[in-house]
């Protein structure tokens, strides 16, 4: 007699017994595996833009209303019906105002520093509050605000033996950390405490970590 043979169907890696192969990716654990292994492949993690809604409103409805007026006075005078009022006035301000007094200067550099300003909030990205984070995986972009951090690494430093009460002051590019120890020597407590905060600023998983600025004192002594 002959022993039956077990067949596979393309794509089945289940063995002759009906266990389950190491190629096998049915089960539970399945459809966790590709996020539990982090993408090798990174994605840049640059910084959050911000909308601007209020800013772009307000000046869409300024030029909007500005040009609006102004065609429909030209098609006024196209139509030959007399100039409004306030671009007549205008004009014959303008042709006796001179270009080197004070005023006049001073409205054009108001005028020059609000389009810069205007320029400055378009090239940038704004949200400096929010803090990028690494992006293991392309499709996910996650961020951090400052106080969260600050709160992270303000929770670090009190568990080291010795702290008293810690400030935590949150920027892009540096992290200050101003602790007062009560007991303990201060250089073993700004030890510990340095490698507390580097920790927690590794753990918080940021895109560019800042770099820490820790010191330790004594608290004030109290007036008897």
């Amino acid at each position: 007699m002959t022993e039956p043979t077990h067949r596979t169907a393309p794509g089945d890696t289940s063995g002759p017994d009906g266990t389950s192969g190491p190629g096998d990716t049915s089960g539970p654990d399945a459809a966790a595996g590709p996020f539990l292994v982090p993408s090798p492949k990174k994605a840049k993690a640059g910084r959050f833009w911000s909308g601007r809604r209020i800013p772009a409103a307000l000046l869409a409805a300024a030029v909007l209303g500005g040009a609006g007026i102004l065609l429909y006075d030209i098609a006024a005078v196209r139509a030959d019906r007399p100039a409004m009022r306030w671009r007549r006035v205008t004009a014959d301000r303008l042709a006796e105002w001179r270009l080197e007094e004070p005023w006049v200067l001073a409205a054009a550099a108001a005028v020059a520093l609000l389009g810069l300003c205007l320029l400055v909030i378009a090239a940038t990205p704004g949200l400096r509050a929010l803090l990028p984070m690494r992006r293991d995986d392309p499709a996910v972009r996650a961020g951090l605000t400052r106080d969260a951090a600050a709160l992270v690494l303000r929770d670090r430093a009190m568990e080291v033996p010795g702290v008293q009460s810690v400030r935590v002051r949150m920027r892009r590019r540096k992290v200050s950390v101003r602790a007062r120890a009560h007991f303990r020597e201060l250089d073993d407590v700004r030890t510990d405490l340095d490698g507390a905060v580097d920790a927690a600023i590794a753990e918080l998983g940021l895109a560019k970590p800042p770099s820490p600025s820790v010191r330790v004192s004594r608290p004030p002594a109290r007036k008897r």
